[in-house]
């Protein structure tokens, strides 16, 4: 594909999303859009459906992004594709300072918690402040020459923002990736899926309050050989010990994954298709 694409991601230029786009469309000219949130991030997509959008759905840490699920349900988009990225944290600082110069640590929660014994043994005496970003914390302090200040981000982002490096892979567990669902609009067509390609499906449902419903919906799936990849449910407002459920399979066979879709709907109310893609395989090399 050669085209310009402008993308939605959550965060500043240099954030991870970033990263997640630019490689899942490295054939493409990409113009990245970023937002402060996911809400505001699909309010952005709303807007225009020429905009894509790149959203994290799952950590091997941190786990689920449970929040995104449900955005992805009551938005009028579609999963087209798939992003798995290695995630590894760098620490950075404004040029010409040390180790020792650093009394205060910035980035987000989660990157925070995923260094936790890096900055225990390394900086212990060093204020830990939450920020809404990991390349925000980065951008702030190179802009600001907050000296004695050190952010945690990409190698990628402490790049652009012209940072220096104190620490590479500072990240507790070095097998720490994040999937990426890459988005359109339902009636879009400027990125068409290859029908030959596809092998993944995402979809939600409830199923019947009834002894064995769900019991019922994943031994039709089992009998078509559809691999279940993750199952997640989360509970309806409103609808007390009632759960939706998020479930992603892999398949070989096209025809017999649409047969199992056919068996499971009399099992299952609020049935949705969130995409069908390619699954998005990496090397992992850590």
């Amino acid at each position: 594909m050669q085209q310009k694409l402008r993308v939605a991601i959550q965060g500043l230029e240099g954030c991870y999303h970033e990263m997640a786009a630019r490689e899942y469309f490295k054939d493409c000219e990409v113009e990245v859009v970023p937002c402060k949130s996911f809400q505001s991030e699909f309010d952005t997509m709303a807007a225009d459906p020429r905009v894509l959008g790149v959203i994290a759905i799952e950590n091997t840490i941190a786990g689920n992004l449970l929040g995104n699920h449900e955005l992805l349900r009551q938005s009028q988009r579609q999963v087209i594709g798939e992003q798995r990225l290695h995630i590894s944290h760098v620490l950075c600082c404004v040029p010409g300072q040390s180790m020792e110069d650093i009394v205060e640590v910035n980035s987000h929660p989660i990157a925070l918690l995923q260094c936790e014994v890096f900055l225990q043994s390394q900086l212990p005496k060093a204020k830990i402040v939450e920020m809404a970003d990991t390349a925000g914390s980065a951008k702030i302090i190179k802009d600001n020459r907050l000296m004695g200040h050190a952010a945690i981000c990409s190698e990628y982002a402490a790049n652009l923002y012209g940072m220096q490096i104190l620490a590479r892979a500072i990240e507790t567990n070095k097998r720490n990736f994040t999937r990426f669902l890459i988005l359109q609009d339902k009636y879009s067509m400027l990125i068409e899926t290859n029908r030959m390609q596809v092998n993944k499906s995402s979809i939600e449902f409830c199923v019947k309050h009834t002894q064995g419903s769900l019991t019922k919906v994943l031994t039709i799936l089992s009998f078509y050989d559809m691999n279940l990849t993750k199952i997640q449910s989360m509970p309806i407002i409103g609808r007390e010990w009632e759960y939706r459920f998020f479930v992603d399979m892999t398949f070989t066979d096209y025809m017999a994954y649409r047969n199992a879709l056919d068996a499971i709907m009399p099992f299952t109310t609020d049935f949705m298709i969130l995409g069908e893609y390619t699954e998005n395989l990496m090397e992992i090399d850590v």
